[in-house]
């Protein structure tokens, strides 16, 4: 058995997720699409054969055939469309973050407690091929016990190639708000909750020029910190830094690391499914590629959203449910708020870690 998904937002990543979902999942099907340029919806409809385009998101709400809204829209305008689909009785799982700010996030956790309704949300990379082997290796010890972690995402923004990229300089965007779910979802993926953190933020450009067509020339005031470095208390008292900016052409620093006491584990791309896994420690003196141990290498956006269609069925917990990205949201939250008042920030939420993939699914097959 399937569940029937209405997806709002037919941008840049819709494409990825209607040719993974059509291809792969069989927990899920999309049976309509909606944009509020209804262009893009038609040819998402064209392209995939998707049943039905509706004329507007509340009539997909109103769907009956509809069990999951997946909400694809701009981060500034999860909350309304995440809120509004509660309101009408759907499950919902949106891409990051779960909202602008904390306030929000929590605000449709409360809605979705109150009306008995599951909410889920994006990164899902986590529980692919690279990520879970590397979750693999740290909990089976090939580190020793970690000690730290430091993630790195260094560029020059997203003005260079997307076509619309005001909103990343806009209120819930930024690197952190952008990249940061990427990063923030696999440390505690690797090494479970921040019980606190402190910060420091700052925003290079005032305006940024957009290269890529159609808005070639334009300027972007930037209204968000696009320079952000963090440090993060694990409530297990492992120290974790990251550093997250739009503002440098080039770096040589790693993409995720963590520090264990016989060994460091190099963490693939956190924004892909795959990607090589290193290994060093001091008895081999030299670093080794350690093989991916489970399925999902490749693109697989909707793995998330398929696995949290799984839990509805069956009743388990979402691997990502709820807990993670609102956990996520006030980390990164806090970042900013540690800088503006220069003081350490204890956080209110608590995240346990979900458990593994099983690799022993035939794929396409959740458990």
């Amino acid at each position: 058995m399937s569940l029937n998904v209405a997806m709002i937002g037919c941008g840049i990543i819709s494409a990825t997720y209607l040719r993974v979902i059509t291809t792969t999942f069989r927990e899920i099907k999309i049976i309509g699409v909606c944009d509020l340029i209804r262009e893009r919806a038609e040819k998402a409809q064209r392209e995939y054969n998707i049943p039905k385009l509706y004329e507007t998101m509340y009539d997909a709400f109103a769907d009956p055939d509809v069990d999951i809204v997946l909400n694809l829209t701009r981060p500034y305008q999860h909350f309304d469309v995440t809120k509004a689909a509660l309101e009408a009785g759907k499950a919902v799982f949106t891409e990051k973050p779960l909202g602008a700010s904390f306030e929000e996030g929590l605000e449709l956790v409360r809605i979705a407690k109150e009306k008995g309704l599951m909410i889920g949300g994006a990164p899902d990379t986590f529980l692919g091929a690279g990520l879970q082997t590397s979750r693999f290796l740290i909990d089976s010890g090939y580190i020793g016990e970690p000690v730290g972690a430091a993630a790195f995402f260094n560029g020059h923004g997203p003005e260079s190639w997307h076509p619309d990229p005001d909103f990343f300089y806009q209120f819930g965007g930024g690197p952190m708000f952008d990249m940061g779910p990427y990063y923030v979802t696999t440390l505690i993926n690797m090494l479970g909750g921040v019980s606190g953190v402190s910060g420091m933020t700052g925003a290079t450009f005032k305006e940024r020029m957009i290269t890529a067509a159609p808005h070639f020339g334009e300027m972007i005031k930037v209204n968000c910190p696009t320079y952000i470095s963090g440090t993060m208390r694990f409530d297990s008292g492992i120290i974790g830094s990251i550093w997250m900016t739009f503002d440098v052409y080039e770096s040589q620093t790693p993409r995720v690391e963590i520090y264990g006491t016989e060994g460091t584990l190099s963490i693939p791309d956190p924004n892909c499914f795959g990607g090589p896994v290193g290994i060093w420690r001091p008895e081999d003196g030299q670093w080794k590629e350690f093989p991916l141990m489970f399925p999902y290498a490749e693109q697989s956006r909707g793995l998330g959203l398929a696995d949290f269609a799984k839990s509805i069925e069956t009743g388990r917990c979402a691997r990502c449910g709820w807990q993670q990205p609102l956990h996520v949201l006030e980390i990164m939250e806090s970042f900013t708020i540690s800088s503006e008042t220069g003081k350490y920030i204890e956080l209110k939420t608590k995240y346990e870690r979900p458990k593994p993939m099983d690799p022993s699914f035939k794929f396409g097959i959740l458990d």
